[in-house]
């Protein structure tokens, strides 16, 4: 005897809502039509559901146990039955929040065409990625035709009710399951879902509403933008008749700077000073990407101390920046004069 509650892997107590979702779950991963199906498991999960679904069934289910043999696909004239009862699912509700995930829409759960994305990649200087630009790209691609501004008609031509969907806009076609027989919904493609189609077609596009074509995109990118990054914009990408354009995105390549690297909202550089500029200190010029600033080294200095420039690193908002960041490095020389040796060994003498 099967254990019903546990192939839904639900308990007892389980309400019909609660095992109506197990079951979508568990068949939304098995149904035969996707990859992950498994027929025999399918065939597992719709017998439970179908017997626990049913309030009659399952109390028998409940009462007999191992007696219980009202459970078991039969093959009739109908579809399947359960148990010889004919219990008949609803497959427009059971599988209502599951959308395309068997090649059509259930129901409600048809969605409307969606054009093709578009991927490209730009190449940006450290600066540009740090305080933001503005780029041009021409793409040729699939755009929506401005004659017919999409309709596929010709200017002034009527509009009459296609014969394929009569209008719907949407074609009904049944299909034959493990479960029965259930009805799936497509989009028209005859009318693309719009229910019309023109008497005259666009000289054109040929009456698809679209045409192949370049087109000039303007994109404004973000100021603290970072490599690897991706900017979409919404509508950009391919167009197709009867339905939504796809989406543009934009990779970003940011190339390295002789100088500087980003840290966060930082940005930082190396500065090398002289061990007798680190001692008695001096001011030093420090290359940013607003130029050349000039910078204290106070006395005493330790080697890898960082000093701080206020509000020359990356933008955070329109009016604060994050600061840059020098690291110190103090040259060591490798060879002394006699002079500077004497110099050295009278410092040593004092305990410096």
């Amino acid at each position: 005897m099967k254990d019903y509650y546990e192939i839904l892997g639900v308990n007892k107590s389980a309400s019909k809502d609660e095992v109506k979702k197990a079951f979508r779950k568990l068949a939304s991963t098995y149904h035969p039509d996707k990859k992950t199906g498994d027929e025999a498991k399918f065939k597992e999960i719709s017998e439970a559901y179908a017997v626990l679904s049913d309030e009659k069934k399952r109390a028998e289910y409940d009462t007999y146990g191992k007696s219980y043999a009202g459970g078991g696909p039969q093959q009739s004239q109908g579809g399947f039955n359960w148990g010889g009862q004919g219990v008949e699912f609803d497959i427009g509700d059971i599988f209502e929040n599951f959308g395309d995930i068997f090649g059509g829409g259930f129901g409600r759960g048809a969605q409307r065409a969606r054009g093709n994305d578009i991927s490209i990649d730009i190449q940006l200087s450290f600066k540009e990625a740090v305080f933001g630009t503005k780029r041009s790209v021409t793409l040729t691609k699939t755009n929506t035709c401005t004659t017919c501004e999409g309709t596929g008609a010709q200017k002034g031509s009527e509009m009459t009710t296609c014969a394929t969907c009569n209008g719907n806009g949407k074609i009904r076609e049944s299909r034959q399951s493990v479960m029965g027989n259930f009805t799936t919904v497509r989009e028209c493609p005859d009318c693309n879902g719009q229910g019309k189609i023109p008497k005259e077609i666009c000289k054109d596009c040929g009456g698809k509403g679209v045409v192949r074509s370049a087109e000039q995109i303007d994109i404004n990118i973000p100021a603290g933008i970072e490599n690897g990054e991706m900017i979409r914009m919404t509508g950009r990408g391919e167009a197709i008749q009867g339905g939504t354009p796809g989406d543009l995105y934009i990779k970003v390549h940011v190339e390295q700077h002789a100088s500087i690297i980003r840290d966060g909202q930082h940005l930082m550089s190396t500065l090398n000073v002289k061990l007798s500029d680190a001692l008695l200190g001096n001011t030093y010029k420090v290359t940013t990407l607003d130029g050349d600033v000039s910078i204290k080294i106070p006395e005493g200095i330790k080697h890898g101390e960082m000093l701080r420039v206020k509000g020359k690193g990356v933008p955070v908002s329109s009016s604060r920046r994050g600061d840059f960041l020098v690291k110190v490095s103090i040259d060591i020389p490798h060879k002394l004069s006699r002079k500077a040796k004497k110099l050295i060994e009278e410092l040593r003498e004092e305990g410096i």
